[in-house]
């Protein structure tokens, strides 16, 4: 399958809440984690490392220039309180 950047692709349930998630990236989707259906919470655990949930063949490298790298993301969720 191929997603557009923002494109919604999957929705992930917790006990709260329902939540959207949307590829980061345009692109084709070339390989689904499937240890997630038996391990959900491997997303918190280890999302760097077993809890990824799609690998994307990117289409356009330029729009990697629109997101967070690994610290600017945890500096975000720390002053949203997250």
């Amino acid at each position: 399958r191929t997603l557009k950047q923002g494109e919604q692709f999957d929705v992930v349930e917790s006990v709260k809440t329902v939540s959207d998630l949307y590829s980061p990236v345009t692109g084709k989707v070339v390989e689904i984690n499937s240890e997630l259906d038996a391990n959900p919470e491997l997303v918190n655990s280890g999302p760097y490392e077993a809890g990824w949930m799609l690998k994307i063949e990117i289409a356009n490298p330029d729009e990697l220039n629109q997101l967070l790298d690994a610290d600017a993301y945890k500096a975000f969720t720390e002053e949203a309180g997250h």
